[in-house]
């Protein structure tokens, strides 16, 4: 298998494997088996298993940068429900991100500067869009639309236990994306 389809299958199996257990309960064998690869590549590649993690993360938030391509100041009720719509369809990031908040706690992350920037361009957008000045107070509502996206997925069984099955059909869903656009717009004021 060429270099980078070895790298890809890596990934692969690694997003999944610590999507379902976190950096700790990951096993570096179970990667390397459902990639197809010896599990000497992991650490030839990426040196160690937490940086194949570290990488898996990097790898899905570009996902959602690329996926999610508008900024939150165009439209953020908009924005939000893009948002529930990529995690829905990719609970393994919120698990990801999950697990790097328990594993690093208080650490610095990978690509950690990137990321701020990109929240401090986000909270940027989101004050033009609501013509007002870039402030904690703009990162903070930020915060909470990020939040609320997230947050149906991220916690399902609570989902089920306030909504019941519904939670699981698509009309459901859509009805759960709905909810948020006009949660977001009438907080908002728009």
């Amino acid at each position: 298998m060429p270099k980078e389809a070895t790298k890809d299958a890596l990934l692969a199996a690694a997003r999944t494997e610590f999507a379902a257990y976190g950096i700790a309960g990951a096993r570096v064998d179970r990667i390397a088996e459902r990639a197809g690869v010896n599990k000497e590549r992991i650490y030839g590649y990426f040196g160690s298993k937490e940086k194949l993690f570290d990488q898996v993360v990097v790898t899905a938030l570009n996902e959602v940068v690329e996926a999610v391509a508008m900024m939150p100041g165009d439209d953020p009720a908009e924005y939000v429900g893009k948002l529930y719509d990529f995690h829905l369809a990719h609970p393994d990031l919120t698990r990801l991100l999950m697990w790097e908040s328990l594993h690093y706690r208080d650490d610095d992350l990978q690509g950690q500067e990137q990321r701020v920037a990109s929240w401090n361009g986000k909270a940027t957008s989101l004050a033009a869009g609501l013509g007002a000045e870039s402030s904690r107070e703009t990162a903070r509502t930020m915060l909470t639309l990020v939040g609320l996206a997230v947050w149906p997925t991220a916690m399902p069984r609570l989902s089920r236990l306030a909504l019941g099955e519904e939670t699981a059909t698509e009309e459901g869903r859509a009805a759960m994306r709905e909810h948020l656009v006009t949660f977001v717009r009438a907080a908002l004021g728009r």
